[in-house]
């Protein structure tokens, strides 16, 4: 993916998918960490989301993942909220608490600073859960400032959620 993108460039994508969606009759859902709710506040930039998006859920610390999401305990411990098996459970458990068909999630380290040994700053990981035990993960390391990380981050999710749609005729 180009490490440049504009805010612009991302509504467009989220109006893709947003037709997409509604092509499908399909509905969506996010979970997010690091991004803060940018990849729900793209999709409901677009007239009429309520159709074909169901929420997002912001869940910043340990015990909100937990909490809402239903993210295991020991695997954050183990693994850290940064992590592939963290955005899986973030991702499934958006689909159990919206009931929709597909659901994604972002958790990593925006910057400016936080970056750990294995994981600089700039590293996320997402993740769709979809209908049919679809799981796709993606795993990016941004080279940005806080902000591009966070939009980059957004527009992989976006893109990761339209590729699973349209996998779905």
């Amino acid at each position: 993916m180009n490490d440049s993108v504009s805010m612009t460039e991302a509504i467009d994508l989220a109006q893709q998918l947003g037709v997409a969606l509604a092509a499908r009759n399909l509905t969506c859902a996010s979970a997010e960490s690091c991004t803060g709710g940018l990849i729900g506040h793209l999709i409901t930039e677009i007239p009429g989301s309520s159709a074909y998006f169901a929420g997002g859920a912001v869940v910043y610390s340990y015990a909100a993942k937990e909490r809402v999401l239903g993210v295991d305990h020991a695997t954050l411990v183990s693994l850290g909220a940064v992590s592939a098996e963290v955005a899986a459970q973030m991702a499934q458990g958006a689909r159990r608490l919206y009931g929709v068909d597909v659901a994604v999630s972002v958790t990593g380290i925006a910057g400016p600073g936080g970056g750990l040994p294995g994981k600089p700053t700039g590293t996320v990981f997402l993740h769709v859960s979809g209908a049919g035990d679809y799981e796709h993960g993606a795993h990016h390391v941004w080279p940005g400032d806080r902000s591009t990380n966070k939009l980059l981050s957004a527009v992989a999710a976006l893109r990761m959620v339209l590729e699973y749609v349209a996998a779905r005729g």
